[in-house]
């Protein structure tokens, strides 16, 4: 048994003789690199491989972004991009193409736009759709009503309803008498709203055909068109402001495009059969004179 510090112990002699070069020839310290004994060269070709693999690494992602940033963000001329203005959520109604790509409705003061009118619709064929464009001057809602009379009374009604939470949403109504039914199969897609300035505003698609209902009419069919809005209360409809809301004089083709302006009931008074004659009746008067 060998002598030593306890728990020491000695190898046979025939091992330690087959061991010894190898533990001669890589010190334990050396053999750190890994399984191999490949010591201090191992190290050497591992550390000159990394020395030459990192700069290859380096550069070509170095290349690679500048590439994409080249791409990404620089113009042809090498300036950076400008930043892309902020999306307008509700592109504004224009007036210049009533009559002729589009029909429009405006009742109020003459030359009124849709910013400005009492009331506004317009129209237009969009594909197999037809796009409706509303405003009014409320806080509660703006709808139109396409029926085979003047009359309110089982009429197709598209309404745009201003909500307590600031939204517009596109409604279906179905009128039944004087009263409103909210009909649920609603055929308005592409919906978009806009509550601002006291104003509700509107734009929404509904197809041309659809398939026959009691609620919903054929649009390729000619209507008369019933024009109303009004007050809300917490996202209802209440009754309209005004006992005859204003009607297309004709029925209404939506293939055929025409910019029509109802005056409203103030600035009718001058045009009443009655206050005509009586202009006239004055007006003779004065030119003949007293007998």
């Amino acid at each position: 048994m060998a002598q030593g510090r306890p728990g020491a112990w000695a190898l046979p002699p025939l091992l330690l003789l087959l061991w010894g070069p190898a533990a001669c020839s890589a010190s334990p310290a050396d053999d750190g690199a890994g399984p191999g004994g490949r010591g201090a060269r191992g190290r050497a070709r591992g550390a000159a491989g990394s020395d030459q693999a990192g700069p290859r690494h380096d550069s070509s992602y170095g290349t690679f972004a500048g590439e994409f940033y080249d791409l990404r963000y620089l113009s042809e001329e090498g300036y950076p991009f400008p930043t892309a203005p902020p999306v307008d959520p509700f592109a504004r109604i224009k007036v210049d193409d009533c009559g002729r790509t589009k029909g429009c409705f405006r009742y109020g003061k003459p030359g009124c736009d849709a910013d400005t009118c009492d009331y506004f619709l317009s129209y237009r064929i969009i594909g197999a759709d037809v796009e409706f464009e509303l405003s009014a001057d409320t806080d509660g809602w703006v709808a139109v009503g396409f029926s085979s009379d003047k009359k309110m009374g089982g009429d197709d009604v598209m309404a745009c309803v201003h909500d307590d939470n600031g939204r517009v949403r596109i409604q279906h109504f179905y009128n039944v008498g004087q009263w409103a039914k909210e009909i649920q199969r609603n055929p308005a897609r592409d919906e978009e709203g806009l509550y601002e300035n006291n104003r509700v505003t509107c734009r929404f698609k509904r197809p041309v055909n659809v398939p026959r209902d009691e609620t919903i009419v054929d649009l390729h069919l000619s209507w008369y068109y019933l024009f109303a809005w009004g007050p809300a209360i917490q996202g209802s409809i209440t009754r309209h402001d005004m006992d005859s809301p204003p009607t297309s004089e004709r029925v209404v083709s939506i293939y055929k495009y025409e910019d029509i302006f109802m005056p409203s009931a103030a600035y009718q008074t001058f045009s009443s059969p009655f206050c005509l004659l009586l202009i006239v009746a004055l007006t003779f008067y004065l030119l003949m004179g007293t007998p």
